[in-house]
């Protein structure tokens, strides 16, 4: 099976990795422009789910925790330095289980999480679209802003790209998070003010799942505001990234 890793732009003297998990139907592309946007202090790392682009061939995963677990197999060498970790929509869901995972494992937990696009993991759990026909998936991709109906009016593009992000919502639909102590490390929100899976209101619940300071900051935009606004989140993060590089650590030396 392929590595579930990209690094786009490898800096092997980067101070902090922050590991972006992608949206259902998404792939570790979305995430290349990034690299460039990022000071030269963070080295991004985007994780690719079986099924898409370099990794069409390999086989969907069974369940949403079970790939979470591949996942954090292969992110454990990586955590050799100060780390944040940032998910959108379903993969908000698959960082939270890998982070999990990890802690279970031993691991130190990021110096922060930046969660997008959804509730809080035990909020809007369900659902039957994995299940139904294809146009009412492509009604769903078109009402969250994410495609147009025009766009899946071609059978090929519904046959290549269809049956992944059926599996992804079927993982999304069937996950059920299981019982853990909340996290320790700060918990960041990023919603569209116009994204109808997640407002303020909603993200708010995501302090039952730390410890930390919880944050929520607003874009302006849908459900997939981090496209049109790319710069502008990608601003945000790396100034999210500055204090948590300077507190001070007992697993890595302090940064000057």
């Amino acid at each position: 099976m392929t590595s579930a890793l990209r690094r786009y732009r490898p800096r092997s003297a980067a101070r902090v990795r922050l590991l972006c998990f992608p949206h259902a139907g998404g792939g570790a592309s979305g995430y290349r422009a990034w690299a460039a946007l990022l000071p030269p202090t963070v080295e991004l790392v985007v994780v690719q789910y079986p099924g898409r682009e370099d990794r069409f061939d390999d086989p969907a995963p069974t369940d949403l925790v079970s790939l979470a677990g591949h996942v954090a197999a292969e992110l454990r060498p990586l955590l050799d330095r100060p780390f944040a970790m940032f998910g959108h929509s379903m993969g908000t869901l698959v960082a939270y289980e890998t982070l999990q995972r990890l802690r279970w494992e031993g691991a130190r937990e990021p110096d922060l999480l930046v969660v997008s696009g959804r509730p809080a993991p035990d909020e809007a759990l369900g659902g039957q679209l994995h299940l139904g026909d294809d146009e009412g998936l492509c009604d769903e991709l078109a009402r969250l802003g994410g495609a147009t109906q025009e766009m899946f009016a071609d059978p090929e593009i519904r046959r290549v790209f269809l049956p992944y992000i059926r599996d992804d919502y079927r993982l999304v639909e069937t996950y059920r998070p299981r019982a853990a102590e909340p996290l320790d490390c700060p918990v960041t929100v990023f919603v569209g003010t116009s994204d109808p899976e997640c407002d303020a209101a909603a993200a708010a619940g995501w302090a039952r799942f730390t410890r930390g300071p919880l944050a929520v900051r607003s874009f302006p935009g849908d459900h997939f505001y981090l496209v049109p606004g790319r710069a502008r989140v990608v601003a945000e993060i790396s100034g999210l990234l500055d204090p948590a590089l300077a507190r001070p650590s007992a697993a890595w030396p302090s940064m000057p």
